[in-house]
């Protein structure tokens, strides 16, 4: 009985993730700068980006680019206990298919018009994600979606994760970035078993949001601005490199 290579099954994720990361620069150029050219106006203005993605692993994607070394200080993350899956996975999810859960968190952060508002999600179909970007459209909010319109067109009408309006959140949103990811999200199969593993949506998320912020900070320096910019910790100097900017940023960046 012959076994099975797992080192070939890593090797076949690693190319899968790089096919994808491939896709997203090959396609989604225009709408991520375009994204980023919203955000540079954004942070030339000394406002915010805030960054929410209702969903259990999606929450991930927010927390990528906040407080990250050689992010940008003006991304404030919604960090809303809901759909964090530290507070119980399958809560996580129920919470997220709650119709009007996405209106009271929008309505907590007290976004309004001029407001930049990032919707991660790669499944793009919640009833968290929908009411939050129909709440934030009510209220003059710009609104970028990431999101994967696969998945959400492959998805049938009644599946019960649906916002209760049907809406894809790419068909929403200002302007949207697609992830690529497939329908299922796992994509490794293992011989001789029947369900595929190895999810991508975070590394696709991930890649998009960090394709975002280097994006933003490239058009900033091009217009002669020095976005303030966090420095790990951990290295030499960080602490006193961030410590110039916190009293900018504790009052306003709820997360800090």
């Amino acid at each position: 009985m012959s076994k099975i290579d797992a080192a070939a099954l890593c090797s076949s994720f690693a190319e899968r993730i790089q096919k994808i990361t491939q896709d997203i620069q090959a396609t989604e150029a225009a709408s991520l700068d375009a994204a980023a050219a919203r955000m540079a106006d954004q942070i030339e203005k000394d406002r915010l980006v805030y960054i929410y993605g209702p969903g259990g692993h999606s929450n991930l994607s927010a927390q990528e680019v906040f407080f990250r070394a050689g992010g940008l200080m003006h991304v404030s993350a919604i960090l809303d206990e809901g759909t964090l899956i530290s507070n119980g996975a399958l809560r996580s999810m129920a919470i997220e298919r709650t119709p009007g859960y996405g209106k009271i968190v929008i309505e907590d952060q007290g976004l309004k018009e001029g407001d930049l508002l990032i919707l991660v999600n790669a499944y793009g179909i919640n009833s968290a994600l929908i009411d939050a970007a129909l709440e934030a459209k009510r209220r003059g909010v710009f609104l970028i979606g990431v999101s994967s319109r696969a998945h959400a067109e492959g998805t049938a009408p009644d599946h019960p994760a649906r916002h209760p309006s049907g809406h894809n959140i790419f068909e929403l949103v200002d302007i949207a970035v697609d992830c690529k990811v497939p329908i299922g999200d796992a994509v490794v199969q293992i011989p001789g078993f029947d369900e595929p593993v190895g999810a991508i949506s975070t590394f696709a998320n991930g890649f998009a949001m960090n394709c975002l912020a280097l994006r933003t900070i490239a058009k900033l320096v091009d217009r002669g601005i020095t976005p303030p910019v966090w420095r790990s910790a951990n290295a030499p100097g960080g602490d006193a490199a961030n410590a110039r900017f916190i009293d900018k940023f504790r009052n306003r960046v709820r997360g800090l």
